[in-house]
């Protein structure tokens, strides 16, 4: 299967099945990553941080920077053309469904059936977006080796901890309280300058 065709088919099944936004495509991408060796965990969070920094929807720059990366052997108008189709396939399923349901609404506005589903997705969602917050929070704030068990990992479990990581965060949560009324950009600059300088 050519890459470009399994970019198509794993960002157009992400698109279908995150519900809930951005965050939600994080466990999505972990497992792709997994999957098909095209990225590491630890890029997720690199990636996250940079689509969490710059405009546009979270899940679609990540398309994009793994269309861009994984089609970099093709040249500039590859990867170009990777991140696009990425991008694409990722916002497709959504495009699809909203067509659809512009045409159903009013016919089933009333639906019970219709009414149980949106009900069902919710705590999906929430669940989705749970598991990726809780995941970033854990490869930032805790540093577990690579094949450490859970029970080796907890066996010395002051070691796991990312000091730093720690440190900074409480800083962060302490200025968005001091600071209400600063720009979001403001702290998006100091977490990327504090990333920088104690390489996190």
């Amino acid at each position: 299967m050519s890459d470009l065709l399994r970019i198509f088919i794993e960002f157009f099944m992400t698109g279908l099945l995150a519900f809930g936004g951005g965050m939600a495509t994080l466990p999505f991408l972990y497992d792709m990553g997994a999957r098909t060796g095209w990225f590491t965990s630890g890029d997720v969070l690199q990636m996250l941080a940079v689509s969490e920094s710059t405009p546009g929807p979270i899940g679609v720059n990540m398309s994009t920077y793994v269309g861009f990366t994984v089609l970099s052997g093709a040249g500039v108008l590859g990867s170009v053309f990777g991140g696009m189709f990425a991008s694409f396939a990722l916002v497709l399923p959504s495009l699809i469904v909203i067509l659809i349901i512009s045409r159903i609404l009013n016919k089933f506005r009333n639906s019970l059936v219709v009414e149980s589903v949106f009900v069902a997705i919710r705590p999906a969602s929430l669940a989705l977006i749970a598991a990726a917050g809780l995941g970033v929070m854990a490869s930032t704030l805790l540093i577990i080796p690579a094949g450490a068990t859970v029970q080796s990992a907890l066996s010395d479990v002051w070691s796991i901890f990312n000091y730093k990581g720690i440190v900074l965060f409480g800083l962060l949560v302490w200025g968005t309280q001091v600071f209400k009324k600063a720009h979001p950009i403001l702290f998006i600059l100091a977490a990327a300058v504090a990333g920088i300088v104690f390489q996190m």
